[in-house]
């Protein structure tokens, strides 16, 4: 018989519930603290329900709750006790949970009915990828996700430093007198000129000086952008002066954080790059395939045979549209699921962004969806394009043969 397991994790405990394949309660509905000890117990009575149920196919659904059920996940998947009842472990997206849970109305929401829920949800079918435990891919799955992480940091600390330089110096975001508001010039006028007024009230001579020095000589009309830098410091607003302290210490610290994220960035770089040479791969020779690219992507799909073909994998990414139609009605605006792997997702559309610079068959491709797409041309262009550069990573990882640009390739 096929038995249904739903696990409801938090950080302190688990809770777990049985059903066969009728929706029939046939176990004892058991809780476990969240530690070794408690995985063990529970495997243990696992391995005692299907023994006497004849168990042949065991199925175990868990919502996905950050950390909390990763070690619980890795211990179902792998455990040999298990081996012989063939186990499959599915880990949700609560909101996929969330939405099955509308079809029942008369049922309270507390952990021992998630449990009921989740198993309800394995029992219906249409099911994503199963957890598969390879110890090989982690170190660099951990590495690659931490990067993650650091750029999203940041992202918003720019964000959020964008906030109180519009507190500052308004004009300087409005005008972009600037090219790069981070780069050395930039940070050198926000940090050591207190207000605009010391700006607009410095000579002109000694600011095109002051910039030629902070851009290296750089700059290929330092006059231009000296005049345009005050006249900016002119228009901008007053900000009043037991405000000025404050505020530009907390510019000055901002700079220093993104500062020290990006270092840490470069450091995880390397790490990336060394844990990937314990996996030699083709994916490299496509041109603008760098290292950290090929690693966050090669982390997350893992074996690239767990995946029948390019569209499982577009799927497991979240690289797919939904059709919206009704009659002979058909939206030409499809949006994005992104209900997929978010890592794997970011990692196609860096590549996809870098790749594009550097081959021109996916430069040509890009440029084309960039003038079809109504809105969002960049935005929409550059994920058309990781969804075609899905199709050439699964085909070399499969293949493990070099790239070889369309047009290039010999017919034999």
């Amino acid at each position: 018989m096929k038995l249904f397991v739903g696990i409801d994790v938090s950080m302190k405990d688990f809770k777990a519930r049985m059903f066969d394949a009728e929706g029939e309660e046939i176990a004892k509905r058991m809780r476990y603290k969240n530690d070794d000890p408690g995985a063990e117990s529970f495997v243990k009575y696992l391995v005692e329900i299907c023994g006497a149920n004849e168990v042949d196919s065991l199925r175990i659904g868990m919502e996905s709750t950050s950390v909390y059920g990763w070690h619980l996940q890795m211990r179902l998947a792998g455990e040999p006790l298990l081996a012989s009842f063939h186990p499959q472990v599915y880990v949700f997206n609560p909101k996929v949970i969330a939405n099955f849970r509308k079809q029942y109305v008369d049922i309270p929401k507390d952990d021992w009915f998630d449990c009921l829920v989740i198993a309800d949800r394995l029992r219906f079918g249409r099911l994503p990828e199963s957890c598969q435990v390879d110890f090989r891919y982690l170190p660099l799955q951990r590495l690659t996700r931490f990067r993650y992480h650091l750029i999203q940091t940041i992202t918003r600390e720019k964000n959020y430093f964008l906030t109180n330089l519009f507190l500052k110096f308004n004009t300087i975001c409005q005008d972009k007198v600037l090219s790069d508001i981070f780069g050395a010039t930039s940070e050198a006028i926000l940090t050591e000129f207190l207000s605009p007024e010391e700006i607009a009230a410095r000579p002109l001579d000694e600011l095109i000086d002051f910039l030629m020095e902070k851009g290296k000589s750089h700059f290929s009309n330092p006059e231009a952008t000296a005049k345009a830098l005050k006249h900016a410091a002119a228009c901008a607003y007053r900000l009043h002066g037991s405000l000025l302290e404050p505020v530009n210490l907390i510019l000055a610290t901002s700079l220093q954080t993104i500062c020290t994220l990006e270092q840490q960035v470069k450091s995880i770089d390397r790490a990336i790059e060394k844990e990937l040479s314990h996996f030699p791969n083709t994916l490299q020779s496509m041109p603008g395939m760098g290292p950290v690219c090929t690693a966050g992507i090669i982390a997350e799909i893992g074996d690239i045979h767990r995946f029948d073909n390019e569209k499982a994998v577009a799927k497991f990414a979240g690289l797919t549209w939904r059709k919206h139609q009704s009659g002979e009605f058909e939206a030409d605006d499809t949006p994005l699921t992104k209900t997929g792997n978010v890592y794997l997702r970011y990692y196609f559309v860096m590549a996809a962004d870098s790749v594009r610079k550097w081959d021109p068959r996916f430069a040509e491709f890009y440029a084309r969806k960039f003038k079809e797409s109504s809105t969002h041309h960049h935005r929409r262009a550059l994920v058309l394009t990781a969804r075609k550069l899905v199709r050439v990573v699964d085909a070399l990882l499969r293949s493990n043969q070099l790239y070889v640009p369309q047009g290039q390739r010999k017919v034999v």
